[in-house]
This record gives C-alpha cells, sequence and structure tokens, in this order.
C-alpha cells in the first residue's frame, strides 16, 4: 500500500491552503505580500478571512494587520484571520490575541493518498454519479444540511467562480439524492468540499461513496493526492474520515476582530460544516 502523506512543511500547508481559498473564490482579493485580504458578501464568511502566510517582522506584521483592518472595515466587516501553525507568521496570533481578537473553530486540515481512498469502497455501496456541475438536486441536498436560510445565489455565485476542474458527486436513493460533495482539482491535489448528507439517510453509507466517487475523478484528473478540512469536534466526521485514511496534517483556527456581531460569532463555527460533513 502508498505511504500516508508525510508530515507538511509550512510551503505545503501555505499551497494546500491557497487551494482551498481558489476552490471557494471571494468576490475580491487583494495580495499584501504573501497575505492574502479576501471579501465577500453574503454569509459565507469563510471566504472572506485573511491568509496571512509567510514570516514578517515586527514592523511589517503591525502594518499588514492595519491595512486588513482597513480592508474589512471598507465593506463593514469584522477583520478575521486564519491561523495556521507554520503557515504565518509565529507571533500573529499572540499580536492579536493582544489587539482582543476572538479566538473560534478548530479546524482539521487533513490529507490522503487517492488510490487508498479508491480502495476503500464499500462493495455494495449505494449507487453514485458524478457531474462536472451542480444539478439542481446536488444543490438542493447540499443546502437542505448547509442552508440555514439567506439566499442560495450567493453559495451558487460563488460555485461560479470557480476555474480550477470540478466534480459534483451525488449518491442516490432510488431517484432521491440522499449526500453530495464537490471535489476541485489543483496541481496535484483534490480538495473536497460540500460534504453533506441528508439526516435519515446518515449510517448507510452514503458519504463513502460519495469520497470513493469523488478520489475515482481524482484518479483521472492528475490528483493523486486529497485534502479536505473538518471541525475537529465533529468525531463523526472524522472517523469516517480516518477509516478512509485521511491523516491530520495541522488544526488551525481563526481570530476575528473585537465589535463583530454575534451572528458572525455563530458563523464561524460552522467553517468545515460548509466544507466537510458526513
Amino acid at each position: 500500500m502508498t505511504a500516508s502523506p508525510a508530515a507538511p512543511d509550512p510551503e505545503t500547508l501555505r499551497g494546500l491552503q491557497e487551494r482551498v481559498a481558489k476552490a471557494n473564490p471571494a468576490e475580491h482579493v487583494e495580495h499584501l505580500g504573501q497575505w492574502w485580504l479576501r471579501r465577500s458578501a453574503g454569509p459565507s464568511w469563510w471566504t472572506a478571512t485573511v491568509l496571512p502566510h509567510g514570516e514578517t517582522d515586527a514592523a511589517e506584521l503591525a502594518a499588514r494587520i492595519a491595512a486588513a483592518e482597513r480592508f474589512y472595515a471598507e465593506a463593514g466587516t469584522p477583520a478575521r484571520f486564519q491561523i495556521s501553525p507554520g503557515a504565518c507568521a509565529a507571533e500573529l496570533d499572540a499580536v492579536l490575541a493582544a489587539r482582543g481578537y476572538r479566538a473560534s473553530g478548530a479546524v482539521s486540515l487533513r490529507a490522503a493518498v487517492t488510490e487508498e481512498v479508491r480502495a476503500l469502497r464499500a462493495p455494495e455501496g449505494p449507487p453514485a454519479q458524478v457531474r462536472e456541475d451542480p444539478s439542481a438536486a446536488w444543490f438542493a441536498a447540499w443546502r437542505t444540511v448547509h442552508g440555514h436560510g439567506g439566499d442560495p445565489g450567493t453559495e451558487r455565485d460563488m460555485l461560479e467562480r470557480v476555474r480550477q476542474p470540478s466534480a459534483y458527486a451525488s449518491v442516490l436513493d432510488g431517484s432521491e439524492v440522499i449526500a453530495v460533495g464537490r471535489a476541485v482539482a489543483e496541481a496535484g491535489w483534490a480538495g473536497v468540499f460540500g460534504m453533506a448528507t441528508l439526516p435519515k439517510a446518515r449510517g448507510r453509507g452514503a458519504a463513502r461513496a460519495v469520497l470513493c466517487s469523488l478520489a475515482d475523478w481524482a484518479g483521472t484528473h492528475a490528483a493523486p493526492r486529497m485534502y479536505l478540512q473538518v471541525e475537529s469536534g465533529n468525531q463523526a466526521a472524522v472517523r469516517l474520515y480516518e477509516r478512509l485514511g485521511f491523516a491530520e496534517l495541522c488544526r488551525y483556527h481563526y481570530r476575528t476582530e473585537p465589535g463583530a456581531a454575534e451572528s458572525s460569532n455563530r458563523g464561524q463555527d460552522a467553517v468545515s460544516r460548509s466544507n466537510c460533513r458526513s
């Protein structure tokens, strides 16, 4: 069996997180050195956080934080930073904490070997189909699990901004779509997003079937490795991904500027519910 992914270096972590940013593209992106300042309308706040990548000295770090705060203030939203060990300045988390930024979200970034995921397909799992764009039934199933009100057009618009090869997997029970997920391939990796299983269909192997069908697709799109993100506390999803060979590369969290609305706080705890859920 192929060896599991080795512990990542900072460049690998930065590369994966920047792939995530392109697979969930913001409406507006500005670059400040290696930092990505991302902004979007609507409830999908995780497409509108700072990727503060690379090391900087203390003076430059303070200047970039100030620039990021101005960038988000222009849109009337709080600044949010994704804090990933090894991918950003070591002191950034402490500096933001001292400025009153709140910590939230414990997210696990995981990776697997595509061929190993394909090999773990259940022999009598439910049927799956894969398309290059989301069908109305795919989107309806995703929204049943993750919609939480709001304008569905913002999520559709985000998917339409993706420029990399994409796959949308659906698992059927008769004619009903009961589980979905999507994958985006770039530079040897396939990222998995939008995992959702209808509550009545959980525990029947539907999420496994989605992942294995996406692994089949990744294998035909020059992506020998796969990655995904999951809330560290979502034990059902973590167990599924571990059974399918997804090993943790790192954990990351967020820091949000003080004064954000309570609704924004609740949204922060939902980052990977929009990305990966069994």
